[in-house]
């Protein structure tokens, strides 16, 4: 790979609970994302991206560090990142960036209750612009709330949260000065549901437009979960986001900083909409754990579509990488420009999970097969990880895309998910773990 010659402006856009299917250019029937769609068609598409941990602190400890939160500690919600970590923004800003931060954070541990400003040496190391709150779930509403300045002065807004967010990015786009590229991570809590109403909110309006929407194959047939009465909210966040995204790339065009600004565009986990445990993700299933990819800008242009299997692990080293920057030994992910410069022959064959909250889980997915394993008896907020685990999950996903048959235990299947219980425990041991035992389960 070559170092790229000009360092480019690189603008983060990361939606919350956002499922892959929601997106034109990844199947979805419903021009939901016209924007992000024509963004896709520039740049380059990744076309089975996944995240790593299907929720929202540990992804976002995840994208920070470059590393599993087994290895931060941040496992679960709450956890705060160690201050010692050295994160992006110190890499970038000891590079030379500015480096922001706007939107929901979720890596300083407060509480629900705790309604305080992220102070300043638990925001991760973005020093030069901050305009945050670690749970805006709670600090805001739909329409109305707000979040904390870099002096901690509470700064309101009464408009659609993600509108009012989005027009902070843009004043933070026209007031920069050019003297430094910058890096700016824009964090949104949509469409993540809003907590204490919990369902999904969309703009006035926007949720008629979906009231007759297709239903996703893996929630057909499922009596279970809420996704019958949240789906035409989700749809309409859905369409609302893509639209500020579009506020933001005109923006960028009449600033003149479109040809030297890398966009990323991704979400922390999906959504399974409470089908399969009591909430919305924390599974190994499809709907939790596949998410958008797209990139446009410097070094990732042509409109291409990638099938490799990628995860938001490798996010960082591929940030660092555009802005010029030495990748640290101690990341655990791939540059994606290996694989858009043909230069990745090596490329893994699987993408690896780990679980918490809902479970003591760890997953492994290949193009063709989903395998997931549960620990008995381990609490899924207290503990990390396990010695012992038990197979749960077996999915052949060329036969099963929306996973309705789970194979596991039956005798067929024995030499296949024996092969994927070998390939998890190397997967877990490669990011520090200690290789388990896995239970087998018993043919029913």
């Amino acid at each position: 790979m070559t170092t790229p010659a000009v360092r480019p402006n690189i603008v983060f856009f990361f939606t919350d609970q956002q499922r892959a299917d929601t997106v034109g250019c990844y199947g979805s029937p419903l021009n939901l994302t016209p924007n992000l769609d024509a963004m896709a068609s520039q740049g380059i598409r990744f076309d089975l991206a996944f995240t790593a941990q299907p929720v929202c602190g540990p992804a976002r400890a995840l994208l920070q560090t470059g590393v599993y939160p087994t290895v931060t500690g941040c496992f679960r919600n709450g956890i705060a990142l160690p201050q010692d970590a050295t994160t992006l923004a110190h890499h970038l800003k000891g590079a030379g960036y500015e480096v922001g931060y706007i939107g929901k954070w979720h890596l300083a541990g407060l509480r629900p209750s705790d309604h305080q400003a992220v102070t300043p040496e638990r925001r991760g190391g973005y020093s030069d612009y901050w305009l945050g709150a670690d749970l805006l779930e709670f600090s805001s509403q739909p329409y109305g709330g707000g979040y904390y300045d870099a002096e901690g002065c509470f700064v309101p807004f009464n408009k659609y949260r993600v509108d009012a967010q989005t027009d902070h990015v843009l004043d933070y786009l026209r007031t920069r000065d050019g003297q430094r590229p910058f890096f700016l991570f824009v964090s949104y809590l949509e469409p993540h549901h809003q907590n204490d109403l919990n369902r999904y909110v969309a703009p006035d309006g926007y949720a008629d437009r979906y009231a007759d929407a297709p239903v996703p194959g893996d929630l057909v047939g499922h009596e279970e979960g809420d996704w019958a009465a949240n789906l035409p909210d989700y749809y309409g966040i859905c369409h609302s986001i893509d639209e500020n995204l579009g506020r933001v790339q005109s923006e960028l065009q009449q600033l003149g900083l479109a040809q030297d600004t890398l966009v990323i565009y991704t979400s922390d986990h999906g959504s399974h909409f409470r089908t399969r445990n009591t909430e919305y993700k924390r599974s190994c299933h499809e709907a939790s754990i596949r998410i958008p990819l797209v990139l446009q800008g410097p070094g990732f242009e042509g409109g291409s579509v990638f099938s490799e299997l990628t995860s938001l692990v490798d996010l960082p080293p591929t940030i660092l990488h555009a802005a010029g920057v030495q990748v640290p030994s101690t990341y655990q992910g791939r540059c994606l420009q290996e694989l858009v410069a043909g230069e990745a022959s090596d490329w893994p064959d699987d993408v690896f999970m780990q679980i918490s909250e809902s479970q003591v889980g760890r997953a492994v997915r290949t193009h063709r097969w989903k395998y997931g394993v549960d620990a008995p008896g381990r609490d899924g907020r207290n503990d990390a990880s396990a010695d012992v685990y038990e197979e749960q999950y077996l999915y052949d996903l060329e036969a099963d895309p929306h996973e309705q048959h789970n194979l596991v235990g039956d005798p067929a299947h024995r030499t296949v998910a024996d092969d994927l219980a070998a390939r998890l425990v190397r997967r877990m041991v490669s990011v520090g773990e200690q290789a388990p035992e896995i239970i087998p389960r018993a043919h029913a």
